[in-house]
Order: structure tokens, then C-alpha cells, then sequence
């Protein structure tokens, strides 16, 4: 044993041997923090391996450059500075983390307020005593140097070994980023999520990464003035609808509970499958919700997403504003643009606003990005139930669990609330290893797997929605809100809708770009308790006409906001629907898709327009392209910063914070006293949680229900001696 701690000692006192002590130290220590300090959501053995190599490659090349100095004191300087540095980022990431549940990025540094405030005066707070593991290190370095048990090498290292080191790290960096490409594809363009990059890539590459997106948004932002702003006020005011009179404030002062229906495609609204030699409708509730006389349901409303996906359908339906041509708006500028956004402009109106999600909080950079629309509270995945291999999957909680779970936090809001939902288990790849009622729905039977699940994990958001609602009208919200469902994109891409063709009654060989543009139609329903006017509205219309059909709904006056889209209820509404890809976009008479032109309603491809037709597809082409060009001015300039056509102001995002919520609603619901209008407080402080009723959730939970059965036995006990006691007494 002494001679193997001889020959080590020896080994670290060689140049290259002090680089690879260095090099493990980090490494250790990195990965102590993946799995103390960070969630960073890894699931399964592949991702586990990518977490467990990515601190060497870039720990190896940063810390191997001091190799290229001969001076025996400028080499250890190097590399001892080298090794400060990464481990000041790692630990400062660890301690940031704990308060912020995300990870520094370079806008975050350039931020210095916001730097402190995470950093700074709450960060003895925030240490734990297990943090002498980071620092353990240096003592014993220090000591091993002092006795002379390390000695330093006065021999300097050869450069072409130097250089081989250097080589050798960045092709382990290749090898590791074609990796991380294999488990999440498009991980550095499309931004999914800040963790994802430290995951598959480690903090080094995500400095990097963090820096890139905050000099292409500087770049851009720094180029825009004040003078920018006219053509969109130009724009906004002539492109303006008016709110119809029998529609505008019918919700004045209701909650507004937004349901966002992951992957929800609009064929699947009163779709029955067939199967086993019957026909299973697959969203029972949902088509009911659509044929009712207190919807208002559309039709034609297509997704206008593009790679943030689900992040370009929050973007569009809380600003009014597109998403980003590359990556997601969300991810590049939405921690640090000038946003008026829904929450914000109902806060004036006495809203509190909340958001509910079963996925990790820095998905998207929702974390940030809500801060800055003016969220109130986000009540992600660390507020609900721990994730196990039964409640849950690689996108979050099960709908199910997250609804029952969110009640605790929802009842505790002030009304009026604005409250979004974003649901998950519909979710590629559409796994239907789901539990309790929903087990026995079949799968179609095509050649792909994908489409097979898509019918049962909708069926299965069918029945959480269904539980939802029918907790709301048991706890009393159901009458005083607004419910919003809305589909955020496709849920079976183009290249696999050849093999849906059949189920929908088509011919895989004859399948279109028109088939492709008619399936991005998403469900868009708005259910208004107490109204009995509700009906189908086939308006052809996007999800950049939410926000403002939202505002007159409840009697705000839309034309006060840069939005590009308009109140799909106005008589006004001039039905071009752009797609975020330049020169596609759908009208009531042509479609324009994939190159190709089509009549909308017959599905026949336009080869040979005549003028007539050139002109009007002309000037549908340039109202699309146009509608693009304005929300991108505003969006990647950050025009809104200079906007003065309303009194809103501008959101303060160090006044959000999303740790300790339902403290922070307790506390306000004390401050007001008599005076709270949360539901808790409205009931007499009495939770409303066991309303929410579902045999998936007693599946997971049935202890809950054996003590409220217990207690609800007892107490029938309870009232049938009190009722027979009454009975005696009052016999003859």
C-alpha cells in the first residue's frame, strides 16, 4: 500500500500527472454536485454515461493548456488559476441553484444585481455543511505540497505532447456533443432547457453555450432605437379588429384557467378508432366541452409553432407576438426582453396569476422567462409529487397526479386568477404505460408505434381534463371562470402522417402538403359557465389571435398592446393565418404549403393561377410575410422597452420569486384577512383537495381515500346515531 501511494505521489508530481490529479479532482467534485445540488432530470443508463464523462473533455483542455508554459512557476499558476476557475463556476452554479433552481448564465453575470441577489448577501444562507466536500481538496493539496510530498517539476512538458493533449481533449468534446446529439437532437439550436445542455454537456460547454445566446441577442437588441417602433405602431393600428358587441367583456372579472393540450391535434376531436371490431371514441369529455352550448368553439385555428414548439404556443398566447424563425424566444430572449405580457396586463385588473407544471422548472427557461410576463407564481415539478417510474415520464408528472396536486396551491390564489395548466403525458413518444382507467384503451394498429400510442395517451388527457372539471364545479370555481383549451402543436409530425392516412380515410400514395398543412389545426375552445349562445365557429384563424380574443372576452381593449394578431370574434378578423416559415400561410380559399398552392376547401393543387388568383395569393403572401416582419422587430429588437402607447409600465422581475410559494399565499390570505377572496378562505379555511376525484389518482394514492372513507364512515356513523337519537327523542 505505501509503495502504490508512492508511486502516486510520484505520478502527481509530474507536470502531467499534477494536470491529471487537477483534472479527477474536478471531476469529482462535479460529479458530487450533479447528484447532490442539481436536478438534472437523467433518466436512464445513456444519460447517465453522458453525465458522468462530460466534465473531462472540457476539464482536460482548459486545464492542459498550462502544459504549453516551460517556466516551472507560470505552469503551476496556470493550472492552479485554471482549476480556481472552473471550481468557483461549479460551486457558484450549486449555491445559485438552490435559491434559483436554474444555473448562472453569462446575461445572469452581466446582470450584477441579479448576481448578488444570488450570490451575494443570501449565499451563507445557502451554504450546507456538505460543502466541505468542495473544498476538502485544498488543504490536503496545500499540505502534500508543504511536506514536499508533491514536488514540482522543473522539467518543462514537450510541446508536441502538449499538443497532444489539446487534441485529444477536443476530440472527446466531438465524441461527447455527438452524444448528447443522439439523446436529445437539435440539443444546442432548438434551447430545450439549461439543464439539458449541463446534462449532456457539463457547466464549461454551457458557459459557452450561455454566451453565445446572449451576444446573438445583444447584437440584436443593440442595433434597435426608438425609430424602429413606428411601422409596428403603424402596423398594430391599421391592423386592428374591432371586439364584436355581443361578445366584448361577457367574462369581465371571471378566473381565467387556461388548459393547455399538449401535442393535441384537432382530428382527434370527435375521432373514434376503430379496433378490435369496435369504435372507441377517444376524447369523450373533450368532444362533449366542443358541442356545448357554453363553448365557443373554432374550427380552424392552426398552430403557428416552429422549433420552440410548445414554448412558441406560450409565447404567441401570452404576448401576442410570435416565436423565433431559429430556436425559441422563450430560451434567447425571454429572461431578458421588455415583455407586456397577459399576466402582467391582468395584474392591473386585480389578477393573480399562476402557473402549473409537472416538468422541471427550467424547461424552455420558464423560470425566467415567467418573471419577466409578470407570473406571480410557477408551481413546477419540485411543489408536486416525486417522480417514480409509475406516476410519470421523461416530460413530468402525470396529468392526473399534477391536477390533484395542484390544488393544494390553486385554492390558496386570489380571485380574480389567471391560471395556465400545461399538461405533459401527451407527449411524445406517447408511452400509454399509464395507470388506473385508462389501461384498457387500445392502440391503433399501423406501423408505427408513435401513432399507435398518440389515441390512448389522448384518451387518457380526455379523463384528466374531465377530473379537472369536474373538481372545478365541486369546489364552486367552475361558474365564476373561463376555461381556455387550446392544442400547442402537432402531435404526429409530417413525415409520419403517410402512415396516419388511413386511420383519417386517406391514401398514404396520394397524401399531400395540403393533408400536411390541414393536420397543424388545433382545438381552440372557450367554455363560458352560464352562457347558452356557445357554438362551432369555423373562422380560419392562429394562435397569435388568442391574446387578444382573451382581452375582449374580458373587456380589456387590445389595441393598447403591440400584438400582431386579432380577435378571432370580430367581424374584422381577415383570416390569413401565417405559418412561422416564410411564404406558407391558409385563407378560407388558398393554402400555401411546401412550395406548392391549394384551393382550401377541395384540396386541389393550384398549378397555373390565373391574375385574379396571382393577385390575391400576392397579397395573402405579403399580409403573412408582413405579420412576421413586426413581431420579429419587436421580439429580437426588444422594441417594447421603448413603447409609450399605454400607462402599463414595465415588469420588475427581481419582484418574482418562485421558492416558498404557498408560504407566500398564506401569508397574503393572513395580511387580508377577512378581506381574501382565495377559495381556502372563501370555504372558512377549509382545503378543497379531496374534491379531486379520479381511478387513476386513487390507483397511486389509495391510502388518502381509505382515511377520507374512514372518515367520511364515521361520520355517517356519526349522524345516523345523531339521526336516531333525534328519532327516539322525538317518538311518541
Amino acid at each position: 500500500m505505501k509503495k502504490i501511494a508512492r508511486n502516486l505521489l510520484n505520478f502527481m508530481s509530474t507536470r502531467l500527472g499534477f494536470v491529471l490529479t487537477l483534472l479527477v479532482v474536478y471531476w469529482l467534485k462535479t460529479m458530487w454536485a450533479y447528484a447532490i445540488d442539481f436536478n438534472l432530470d437523467i433518466q436512464g443508463l445513456y444519460q447517465v454515461f453522458l453525465a458522468f464523462i462530460n466534465p473531462l473533455p472540457l476539464g482536460l483542455l482548459l486545464i492542459g493548456l498550462a502544459l504549453y508554459f516551460k517556466r516551472s512557476k507560470l505552469f503551476y499558476s496556470v493550472a492552479i488559476l485554471i482549476y480556481l476557475l472552473l471550481f468557483i463556476w461549479l460551486i457558484s452554479n450549486a449555491i445559485y441553484y438552490r435559491e434559483f433552481s436554474d444555473f448562472v448564465t453569462v446575461n445572469t453575470m452581466l446582470a450584477s444585481s441579479s448576481v448578488s441577489a444570488g450570490l451575494g448577501e443570501a449565499a451563507l444562507e445557502l451554504f450546507r455543511p456538505w460543502d466541505i466536500i468542495y473544498l476538502i481538496d485544498i488543504p490536503i493539496l496545500v499540505y502534500l505540497f508543504y511536506k514536499k510530498q508533491i514536488r514540482f517539476d522543473q522539467r518543462p512538458f514537450n510541446k508536441r505532447a502538449s499538443f497532444a493533449i489539446t487534441a485529444l481533449s477536443t476530440m472527446l468534446f466531438t465524441a461527447n456533443l455527438f452524444l448528447a446529439e443522439i439523446d436529445r437532437p437539435q440539443l444546442l439550436t432548438r434551447g430545450f432547457s439549461n439543464y439539458y445542455v449541463v446534462r449532456a454537456l457539463g457547466l464549461p460547454a454551457f458557459l459557452g453555450y450561455s454566451g453565445n445566446q446572449t451576444y446573438q441577442a445583444n447584437k440584436e437588441r443593440s442595433k434597435a432605437s426608438a425609430e424602429d417602433l413606428k411601422p409596428v405602431e403603424d402596423y398594430v393600428k391599421s391592423h386592428y379588429a374591432a371586439p364584436d358587441k355581443n361578445y366584448f367583456g361577457i367574462a369581465k372579472g371571471r378566473n381565467v384557467i387556461y388548459l393547455h393540450l399538449e401535442s393535441f391535434q384537432q382530428f382527434l376531436i370527435d375521432y373514434k378508432l376503430k379496433a378490435q371490431d369496435k369504435e372507441y371514441e377517444v376524447t369523450p369529455f373533450l368532444n362533449s366541452l366542443y358541442h356545448s352550448n357554453s363553448t365557443l368553439a373554432f374550427s380552424n385555428i392552426f398552430n403557428q409553432v416552429k422549433a420552440g414548439k410548445t414554448s412558441d404556443a406560450e409565447t404567441m398566447l401570452e404576448t401576442g407576438l410570435f416565436g423565433l424563425n431559429q430556436g425559441s424566444f422563450m430560451v434567447n430572449y425571454g429572461g431578458t426582453n421588455t415583455q407586456q405580457a397577459a399576466p402582467f396586463i391582468l395584474s392591473k385588473q386585480g389578477y393573480t396569476s399562476a402557473v402549473f407544471h409537472g416538468n422541471a422548472g427550467s424547461f424552455w427557461n420558464r423560470n425566467t422567462t415567467y418573471k419577466q410576463w409578470g407570473y406571480n407564481y410557477f408551481f413546477d415539478q419540485s411543489y408536486f409529487s416525486k417522480l417514480t417510474s409509475q406516476n410519470s415520464f421523461q416530460y413530468g408528472l402525470n396529468d392526473k397526479i399534477m391536477f390533484k396536486d395542484s390544488i393544494k396551491y390553486l385554492e390558496h390564489l386570489q380571485q380574480p386568477f389567471y391560471a395556465k395548466y400545461i399538461t405533459v403525458s401527451n407527449h411524445y413518444p406517447y408511452t400509454t404505460s399509464l395507470i388506473g382507467d385508462e389501461i384498457g384503451f387500445p392502440q391503433a394498429t399501423t406501423k408505427d408505434e408513435t401513432i399507435n400510442g398518440y389515441f390512448a395517451t389522448a384518451n387518457y388527457l380526455d379523463s384528466a381534463v374531465k377530473s379537472f372539471f369536474d373538481y372545478l364545479k365541486a369546489a364552486g370555481l367552475y361558474e365564476n371562470s373561463i376555461i381556455v383549451l387550446y392544442g400547442d402543436h402537432y402531435g404526429i409530425s409530417n413525415s409520419r402522417n403517410p402512415a396516419l392516412a388511413p386511420l383519417l380515410g386517406k391514401d398514404s400514395e396520394t397524401w399531400s402538403s395540403y393533408d400536411n398543412a390541414m393536420l397543424q389545426r388545433v382545438p381552440y375552445m372557450v367554455v363560458v359557465p352560464g352562457m347558452n349562445s356557445g357554438k362551432i365557429i369555423d373562422t380560419f384563424g392562429g394562435q397569435i389571435d388568442i391574446l387578444p380574443t382573451l382581452e375582449h372576452l374580458l373587456g380589456i381593449d387590445s389595441s393598447k398592446y403591440l400584438q400582431v394578431g386579432q380577435d378571432l370574434l370580430s367581424a374584422q378578423h381577415q383570416q390569413i393565418v401565417t405559418f412561422r416559415s416564410t411564404n406558407n400561410f391558409v385563407t378560407p380559399k388558398y393554402t400555401s404549403y411546401s412550395g406548392r398552392i391549394y384551393n382550401t376547401q377541395t384540396g386541389a393543387e393550384i398549378t397555373n393561377p390565373d391574375p385574379t388568383t396571382q393577385k390575391e395569393l400576392e397579397d395573402a403572401r405579403n399580409a403573412a410575410n408582413n405579420q412576421l416582419k413586426m413581431s420579429d422587430t419587436v421580439q429580437t429588437g426588444d422594441l417594447i422597452r421603448f413603447y409609450q402607447g399605454n400607462d402599463l409600465g414595465k415588469v420588475n422581475s427581481k419582484d418574482y420569486s418562485y421558492t416558498h410559494s404557498l408560504k407566500a399565499e398564506e401569508k397574503i390570505e393572513k395580511q387580508k384577512g377577512d378581506q381574501s377572496t382565495s377559495l381556502y378562505s372563501k370555504r372558512g379555511n377549509v382545503s378543497t383537495a379531496d374534491l379531486f376525484d379520479s381511478p387513476s389518482y386513487r390507483a397511486l394514492h389509495p391510502e388518502q381515500f381509505e382515511t377520507t372513507s374512514s372518515q367520511e364512515g364515521q361520520a355517517d356513523s356519526s349522524s345516523s346515531s345523531s339521526s336516531s337519537s333525534s328519532q327516539e327523542k322525538a317518538g311518541p
